[in-house]
């Protein structure tokens, strides 16, 4: 809110000068004599990273405009993002979807987090996760899988690769997509930083999908911090007798969206009356489209022996003239045969 009202510059200045007012200074008191300007921005250009500020073209204004408009603090955007990787975070925000879930994620979480992933980017939206272990990976994976875009945002510097077992990982995000994070480079991880880079997962996405949760986790934080954010809270069912997806069900009995496939969330996110789900295929039976007095004669044919149009008459209820034009539909297609006077199911 200081720099809104000063500017950046200025707004630097006299933090360092500690001329600000009382909560300005009980937020930067204890490092405001701490200048790692030049020692920051020296250290992101050898791990290949860049500052991103609100003025350049690249910064994704439209995606953090609603963390100004929801007047919560905890929800205030960044002042700036350090970002390693090739493409522009504008761009890869316009059309993006976050997918995040629990770290101890099961075989069937993590499968349907790398089906989400490689399915939405097929759709040409981009996955933003967190890296994690777990639900997060899973995404990554499956979208570069189908080499989509995707966006890790972290809770250290970009220059650091956390977790460490996602080192490879996020070198291949920070090829084809994009490493983001708040803090600068060599900053460490903390839990109150995953808390605060919960929110631009959150906000970096048109919705967030949870595809394994527990009751209490971060992935219901960012879900929270997406409904505050007016956008789209979907989640994952599963068993009712998994711990790691009763988070999910939780979310769904609050009113968050039951998605199953990376195209029911193209439908909840994307546009009205285009991005639409297709329906599920549904098993063909051989009596479908039968009109009503054909289907009233085929459900009173025995399935063995044979019946005559007078007991059909009396099964079915109807007139002797409506049995004999339904029998000759049924035989038309197969689903009658006459045995001389008497009909039987084929």
């Amino acid at each position: 809110a200081f720099i809104e009202v000063l500017g950046p510059v200025a707004a630097a200045a006299q933090v360092r000068s500690g001329d600000v007012p009382g909560p300005v200074a009980g937020e930067t008191a204890a490092r405001r004599t701490t200048d790692r300007a030049d020692a920051d921005l020296e250290a992101a250009h050898e791990a290949g990273a860049r500052l991103l500020v609100p003025e350049d073209a690249a910064w994704p204004r439209d995606a953090l405009a609603p963390c100004l408009l929801a007047g919560v603090p905890t929800l205030a955007p960044p002042v700036a993002l350090w970002v390693r990787g090739p493409r522009q975070a504008a761009e890869l925000s316009a059309r993006a979807v976050a997918v995040v879930g629990a770290r101890a994620a099961t075989s069937y979480g993590t499968h349907v987090a790398g089906e989400l992933g490689a399915g939405l980017a097929a759709a040409g939206a981009t996955v933003v996760s967190g890296a994690a272990i777990g639900i997060d990976g899973a995404a990554h994976r499956g979208c570069l899988a189908v080499d989509g875009a995707t966006v890790a945002v972290l809770a250290c510097g970009v220059d650091r690769a956390y977790p460490a077992a996602h080192s490879t990982l996020l070198e291949r995000i920070a090829a084809t997509g994009l490493v983001v994070s708040e803090y600068p480079p060599g900053s460490v991880p903390a839990r109150h930083r995953f808390l605060v880079r919960n929110r631009l997962i959150a906000a970096l996405g048109a919705g967030t999908v949870v595809v394994e949760a527990a009751l209490r986790s971060g992935a219901h934080r960012t879900a929270a911090d997406t409904e505050a954010l007016g956008r789209v809270v979907m989640a994952v069912p599963g068993p009712v007798t998994s711990g790691p997806s009763a988070g999910c069900h939780k979310l769904i009995r609050d009113g968050a969206l039951l998605v199953t496939s990376a195209d029911d969330v193209v439908e909840a996110v994307g546009r009205l009356s285009v991005d639409l789900a297709p329906e599920p295929d549904r098993p063909a039976r051989r009596t479908d489209g039968l009109g009503r007095a054909a289907a009233l004669v085929h459900d009173a044919l025995p399935a063995r022996g044979g019946r005559d149009t007078r007991w059909l008459a009396r099964e079915s209820g109807l007139p002797p003239d409506g049995i004999r034009a339904a029998l000759t539909e049924l035989e038309r297609r197969g689903l009658a045969l006459d045995l001389g006077g008497r009909d039987v199911l084929d």
